[in-house]
C-alpha cells in the first residue's frame, strides 16, 4: 500500500527539487512531471513526482491527513489515561 501526502515544491535545480510537508523536506526528481514549478503541490512515489495536484485536490487530501493525525493523537492520549 502506498500513502500519498501532498508535498509542496520549495526549490528547483534542473530535474531535482526539494519538496516539503509537515516540516519534512525531501529531495525528489521531477523528470516524470517536467512542468513542476515552485509552489506546486505534488504527489511523490519512490522519490519521483508522479502527479501535480490542483489546489482543490491538494486541500482535500491535506484535510484528510490533518483529520487522521488529530484522531491518532487523541487515541494516543486516551490510551495513556487510567
Amino acid at each position: 500500500m502506498c500513502l500519498a501526502i501532498p508535498m509542496k515544491i520549495i526549490k528547483l535545480d534542473g530535474t531535482k527539487a526539494v519538496a516539503e510537508a509537515y516540516g519534512v523536506q525531501k529531495q525528489v526528481d521531477i523528470t516524470m512531471a517536467p512542468d513542476t514549478q515552485i509552489g506546486d503541490k505534488v504527489i511523490i512515489h519512490a522519490g519521483f513526482v508522479i502527479e501535480r495536484l490542483d489546489p482543490e485536490a491538494a486541500r482535500e487530501i491535506e484535510e484528510t491527513w490533518d483529520d487522521y493525525i488529530r484522531i491518532m493523537d487523541e487515541d494516543k492520549i486516551a490510551q495513556t489515561k487510567p
